[in-house]
């Protein structure tokens, strides 16, 4: 059971991906595999850094040799991923955005189908812009078909939407808490729906 990380803030060693990687540590104590991907150097050879739509039905073009496809490979083989991104005016941020739209060819394979997704967001401020930014990642990946889960567990409470945090995150110890339970849950979720995957086989 492999859980992938994504960090969709230029940084790489910011707010989001602090809150990432504590997830996807949550997510490898529950048995899980994990890997982090950083968006960043995923599109840093991309000639053109947004999807064009160069082909309809998608070919794939743009990921083909180099390291937007590794990342792709990567989300082939994924049962969970764990989506992050920073708050930026209300909605994530532009870099996450144009590696998801370039993930049409994903979308033509339904490679991400059943995959469980979980999400979380960091803003400057409290109220920030980070529930409206979950809910862009949720619409993003519905769109790819993908299960959705909050940051509830057994062991806790039912949950809300994910993981909402406050930069400094490494000092938002409520925020800590949130995405480990959500890590959790993708790792509970991806084990009891792995029949659904099989068409990837």
């Amino acid at each position: 059971m492999l859980i992938v990380g994504l960090n969709g803030s230029p940084k790489k060693d910011g707010n989001t991906a602090f809150l990432v990687r504590e997830g996807l540590a949550a997510a490898a104590a529950a048995g899980a595999e994990t890997a982090l991907i950083h968006i960043a150097d995923a599109m840093a050879d991309q000639k053109i850094p947004y999807c064009t739509q160069c082909s309809n039905p998608c070919q794939g073009a743009c990921s083909r040799h180099n390291r937007l496809g590794e990342a792709f490979d990567l989300l082939r083989r994924a049962d969970g991923l764990l989506l992050g991104s920073p708050v930026y005016f209300g909605s994530v941020s532009a870099q996450l955005k144009a590696f998801w739209d370039k993930s049409r060819i994903l979308r033509k394979e339904k490679a991400l189908l059943n995959v469980v997704g979980a999400g979380v967001t960091v803003g400057g401020a409290r109220f920030g812009g980070q529930e409206t930014t979950m809910k862009a990642l949720f619409d993003m990946m519905l769109v790819q078909g993908m299960i959705l889960v909050g940051d509830g567990h057994t062991e806790a409470d039912s949950g809300h939407q994910g993981s909402c945090g406050q930069a400094p995150a490494s000092s938002d110890e409520f925020a800590i808490r949130r995405v480990r339970l959500a890590g959790r849950r993708l790792a509970e979720v991806a084990a009891a729906t792995m029949t659904l995957r099989r068409h990837r086989a």
